[in-house]
């Protein structure tokens, strides 16, 4: 029987190679240990990953991983403070949408009450025209009195007194009486004016007296 020649040389012996059917790579045993032939690390090629696991067992962060906790730490309080900041620019231009929006609804609010009352000032000056005639008790007189009271309640206010001074922005002179008083007033209203909020529908024609003109 012939010896085989590697059996007297232990040193020389191959090492066994056991392939598991579950694994891609074969698993090699050299000396009794494990290692697999993607890598000592048994986790890819060396030198990738981003842990490592030392001697005992025990995960080590890669190298640099330390300062650039440290980095971010360092910025954190100043990235809260952009956030806040932003936050804050939001919170105002939120503010000042909803006051633009409500101020633009009570303007155009104003303005469609000033267009149905401008046309129904032709009523008003009729029922006015009753109320010279000094029919105070008949059914106009009563209509009268409850259109004025629904005008008002939407911002209908009249413009003209007798005896107020004369103000060229909401009074029409119609006639002047030179009579050397000290100022310029309103004597008479020959019709009224009306307006609503800041809104002048009409001015008020008036019959003036006051200063004589100078000669």
């Amino acid at each position: 029987m012939s010896k085989n020649p590697h059996s007297e040389h232990h040193g020389d012996r191959s090492p066994a190679v056991v392939c598991d059917p579950r694994r891609i790579t074969p698993v090699t045993l050299r000396d009794g240990r494990c290692q697999d032939a993607s890598g000592p690390t048994g986790s890819g090629p060396a030198g990738t990953g981003s842990a490592r696991t030392g001697a005992d067992g025990a995960s080590t962060a890669p190298p640099g991983a330390g300062r650039t906790d440290h980095a971010e730490a360092a910025r954190l309080p100043e990235r809260i403070a952009e956030l806040t900041a932003d936050l804050q620019r939001v919170q105002a231009e939120y503010d000042n949408y909803r006051k633009r929006v409500r101020r633009d609804r009570l303007a155009i609010r104003e303005i469609a009450v000033v267009n149905v009352l401008t046309g129904l000032l032709p009523v008003l000056d009729v029922l006015e025209e009753i109320h010279r005639q000094g029919d105070d008790h008949g059914a106009a007189a009563v209509l009268s009195d409850v259109l004025e009271a629904r005008l008002a309640a939407l911002g209908l206010r009249t413009v003209g007194a007798a005896g107020d001074p004369f103000d060229p922005r909401t009074h029409e002179a119609i006639t002047y009486d030179a009579s050397g008083a000290a100022q310029n007033v309103c004597a008479e209203v020959l019709r009224y004016g009306y307006r609503v909020g800041d809104h002048l529908l009409r001015p008020a024609q008036v019959a003036v007296t006051g200063l004589a003109p100078a000669e």
